[in-house]
Parts: structure tokens; C-alpha cells; sequence
């Protein structure tokens, strides 16, 4: 069984192939959290997470042999481009499968990097059982994501930069989807300190690990689509299963709208973009689901590939779960002034008015009448609830989008 020694030396043999990432203090988050709050900026890693730690330390394990042969791999997109950097800096081959609904900056951003990729199955257990037998028809080694011991220890190097750069470090908050990341992070922490508190965190999407802990074995859930995809992961390994149970404290689980709002303010008040799973751990501890106060807390952002795409979708998203953008409609007189009546009660209470669309012809609409389409830009969700009260005081009937 792999141990801290085996952490340790994969941190000499990683020198100069992965960063070794900011801890970040932010003052913000050890506001709103009433900690001391450090990130610790994995999102800023080679690749865009933290995978690439555990698949170089896992490739440069191989025989001479073996890396002739090339390698295999499944992933949702970080342990992709991590496995094909590694690979390409070595100069062998590399075949990676991802599933169908990979995010398409990933795919590309794995292929950029000399992979070839196939995309196979709905979700990530599917594409790991197509890659099991691909590997076989090649001849190649499979590159497991998570339940591998030297996968494990490189992710576990996160763990000991983070002692490094907080030696009195009183928790850490770890992303878990297989359990690759928290299962290294905690077995090097806690074999050098184990008064250091280690948490776990899933989205409620799909829970597999915490589900796990409590039937005492690795056992497979339902996943639920989730923009945290890097940690949907419907059942966790056993080799990082049975170091979860022996070294990481406690488990976690937040919810989608818990995710959004956090993925925008890390955005907003920290400049940095992070995707849903490595948002995950944060948005633990400011929805008060890791019951911490006072502490010194170190918290994995573990990746930032975020489709360019999917960025404004997050972003309007996070508006609508702050109460910070509404969209309504209102059956309105078709007649001079009615329009004007209702972007007055709306301007008076200093609502940013974004978009306005009148439509005369519906099947809902009668002669005479018009509806109006409306999209604002508010304070919080009492600031809505403000808004529509004094339309309504007015006389006008709202359909509003909750």
C-alpha cells in the first residue's frame, strides 16, 4: 500500500513538470465564512487542474517497455488533458476517451495536446468501460483516473504544498468525485499532522462517495446532470474508497444553485474562473454545510476549465439564484401610455431594465390587450419581491420565471 514516502518522492520527480500552485488568502471569502480562508489555485495548474499531478507521476512509474506501448485513458476532461500533456512530454502514445457530453474546450484542448480522442457513452462510467476493452485491443496501460496508488500520491502532492505554504493549517476542503485528489491529500496531511481536519465535498447530483461511507463499501449511485461533471462520478475506486474511510473526516454535499452562485462570486471577487467541481469545496463552506468557525482553512479550487460557452450560461445563471436578474411578462391595455406605466414603476425602484419585447398576436393574447416581455437588473431577490409587489399594487397581472 502506498504511503507519505511515496507522496514525497513524487513530488521530487514532478519538480519542474507542474507548478507548484499559489495558496491564496482572500479576504473576502474569510468574511463571509468567519475563517481564515486560503485557496489553494489548482485552477492556475499545467492543464488546468490538478490532474496532471497524479497521471505524470503515474506515466513515469511505467517500464521503457509499457510507455512504447502507449497509454489509455478515461475522463470527463481534466484527467484527459492531463494523461495527454504527461503523455506528450514523454513522447508516447496516448488514446483517451471521454463521454459524448465531454465540455468541447476540453476535448479540443486534449486533442491540442497530441491525444487521440473518442468520444464514447452518456456519462463517465460509460466511457471507463469502453476504454477497459479498448486498452486490451491495443496492448496499451490503462491509466486509471482515481483508484490508482500512483495517481493517488501525485494528487496527494497538493497536500504537502499546502503544509508548506500554511504549516498551521487547521482544515482543508477537498472536491471528491472518484477520489483520487482528497484521498492523496489526506493520507500526506494526516501522516504528518493528523490534528488536521480533512473534508470531503459532492454535489448532491452524485453523491457516490458519501453514499459509500454509509453502506461501508463502494457502491454505484444515479447521477443527475450536474455542472460540477469533473466530479460526477456514479461510483468511487476501492483503493481510494478504503483511504477515504480510515483518514478524511467528514463528507459534504451542495447543490447546484450552491454551486452557480459561487463559480460567479470566485468570478466576481477573486478574478478567477473555476469550473463547478473545483467551486464545490468553496461553496461548502459559505452555505454553511462545513461547520467551521475561526479556523485556518485551506480550500481546493482543483481545476478552471470551464467551456467558453457554458461561462455566460454560469454567469446568468448566478444572477438569477443572487436575485441579481429578473425576467417577467405582463398582460398589458394596447393602448398610449400603458408601456410607459410600466417601465416607470420598474425605473422609480432603480431597476436596470436589459431587454423589453411587446407582442400583440398569441394565442393567448386578446384584441385590445398586448404582452410584455421584460428582463431587469436587480439588487438581491427583496429587491425583486419589491419590484413585483408594486406592479401588482398597480393593477398589473405578472408571469414571473422563479
Amino acid at each position: 500500500m502506498m504511503n507519505l514516502d511515496d507522496v514525497i518522492l513524487a513530488r521530487e520527480k514532478m519538480k519542474g513538470i507542474v507548478h507548484s500552485t499559489p495558496l491564496d488568502y482572500s479576504k473576502t471569502f474569510s468574511t463571509l465564512s468567519k475563517n481564515e480562508v486560503f485557496l489553494k489555485l489548482e485552477n492556475l495548474q499545467k492543464t488546468g487542474s490538478f490532474k496532471v499531478r497524479g497521471s505524470y507521476n503515474k506515466l513515469i512509474s511505467l517500464s521503457p517497455e509499457e510507455l512504447q506501448k502507449g497509454v489509455v485513458a478515461a475522463s470527463a476532461g481534466n484527467h484527459a488533458q492531463g494523461v495527454a500533456y504527461s503523455s506528450q512530454m514523454l513522447g508516447i502514445p496516448c488514446t483517451i476517451v471521454m463521454p459524448k457530453g465531454a465540455p468541447l474546450s476540453k476535448v479540443l484542448a486534449t486533442r491540442q495536446y497530441g491525444a487521440e480522442v473518442i468520444l464514447e457513452g452518456a456519462v463517465f462510467d460509460e466511457a471507463l468501460a469502453y476504454a477497459s476493452e479498448l486498452k486490451d485491443k491495443l496492448g496499451a496501460t490503462f491509466i486509471h483516473a482515481f483508484d490508482d496508488e500512483a495517481v493517488i500520491a501525485g494528487q496527494g502532492t497538493v497536500g504537502l504544498e499546502i503544509l508548506d505554504q500554511l504549516p498551521d493549517v487547521e482544515a482543508i476542503i477537498c472536491p471528491v468525485g472518484g477520489g483520487g485528489l482528497i484521498a492523496g491529500v489526506a493520507m500526506a496531511v494526516k501522516e504528518k499532522k493528523p490534528d488536521i481536519k480533512v473534508y470531503g465535498v459532492q454535489t448532491l447530483a452524485c453523491p457516490s462517495m458519501k453514499q459509500s461511507l454509509k453502506e461501508n463499501q463502494p457502491v454505484a449511485v444515479e447521477s443527475a446532470p450536474t455542472m460540477a461533471d469533473g466530479i460526477a462520478v456514479q461510483k468511487p475506486g476501492l483503493k481510494t474508497f478504503e483511504i477515504i474511510r480510515k483518514y478524511v473526516d467528514d463528507i459534504f454535499c451542495v447543490d447546484e444553485m450552491e454551486i452557480a452562485r459561487t463559480m460567479l462570486l470566485v468570478l466576481e471577487r477573486n478574478k478567477l474562473l473555476v469550473e463547478g467541481s473545483g467551486a464545490s469545496p468553496l461553496a461548502a463552506l459559505l452555505y454553511d454545510k462545513v461547520n467551521l468557525s475561526g479556523k485556518k482553512v485551506a480550500v481546493v479550487l482543483s481545476g478552471g476549465n470551464v467551456d467558453v460557452n457554458f461561462i455566460s450560461r454560469i454567469i446568468e445563471r448566478g444572477l438569477v439564484e443572487s436575485g441579481r436578474f429578473a425576467h417577467f411578462t405582463i398582460n398589458i391595455k394596447d393602448k398610449p401610455g400603458e408601456l410607459q406605466r410600466v417601465l416607470n414603476s420598474v425605473t422609480e425602484l432603480n431597476a436596470n431594465i436589459q431587454f423589453v419585447n411587446l407582442h400583440r398576436i398569441g394565442k393567448h393574447i386578446y384584441p385590445g390587450n398586448a404582452l410584455l416581455e421584460i428582463s431587469v437588473e436587480t439588487k438581491d431577490h427583496a429587491h425583486i419581491e419589491q419590484l413585483y409587489k408594486n406592479l401588482r399594487s398597480q393593477g398589473f397581472q405578472l408571469k414571473t420565471e422563479e
